[in-house]
């Protein structure tokens, strides 16, 4: 069965891809499928709520089973942020680099043990009869004073768990462990209600 993901980014649909093809479920792109989907604005307050525009959006103009995910990064040390404005806590949408050094900055003056976080990813489906339904995966660790490793994306190689960054992590490992990881679980058994 064929689901439209609204992502843009290769290595969301990457990790999408791998845990739910054992489930059947063939993931595509916009661009894979030659559609053309309005770049929704995330006006949500809430990883929830922005999942949902995007999932709602792309269902409406494809006329397909939508998945659509928002995620991000809480650190405990600054009262949740950056939050839903991951993406964009630096200013520039998407700029990892500039993302790491605002957090850098931020944290600079906090003790080891005040620099716990959780990156949190929630996962909608919209299905063109109307039903919906939304999962929350979390992975809890801490952010370090410096980058490591090459892989993931995002804060990847600035959030440790037991003392390694998510960016040291095989795509394989991180899985098992990762917020996306833990939501999609939760997306895969919730599915098979619908499917």
């Amino acid at each position: 069965m064929d689901f439209l993901i609204a992502t843009h980014n290769m290595k969301k649909r990457a990790e999408l891809e791998r845990i739910l093809s054992p489930l059947g479920i063939n993931v595509k792109t916009a661009d894979e499928l030659g559609i053309d989907l309005t770049d929704v604005e995330e006006t949500g307050t809430t990883f929830e709520e922005n999942a949902k525009l995007k999932a709602d959006s792309g269902c409406k103009e494809s006329g397909m089973p939508c998945i659509a995910d928002d995620s991000g990064l809480m650190v405990d040390a600054l009262d949740g942020a950056p939050g839903v404005y991951s993406a964009r806590f630096a200013g520039d949408h998407g700029n990892d680099e500039k993302n790491n050094d605002k957090l850098l900055d931020c944290l600079k003056n906090v003790p080891d043990d005040k620099r716990t976080a959780k990156y949190v990813a929630c996962v909608c489906c919209v299905f063109p009869d109307g039903r919906e339904f939304t999962v929350r995966g979390e992975c809890h660790g801490k952010i370090g004073y410096e980058r490591k490793g090459t892989n993931g994306f995002g804060y990847d190689p600035l959030f440790y768990i037991d003392g390694r960054a998510f960016a040291e992590y095989t795509p394989e490992e991180k899985d098992k462990v990762s917020h996306r990881g833990n939501a999609l679980r939760l997306f895969a058994e919730e599915v098979k209600k619908y499917i």
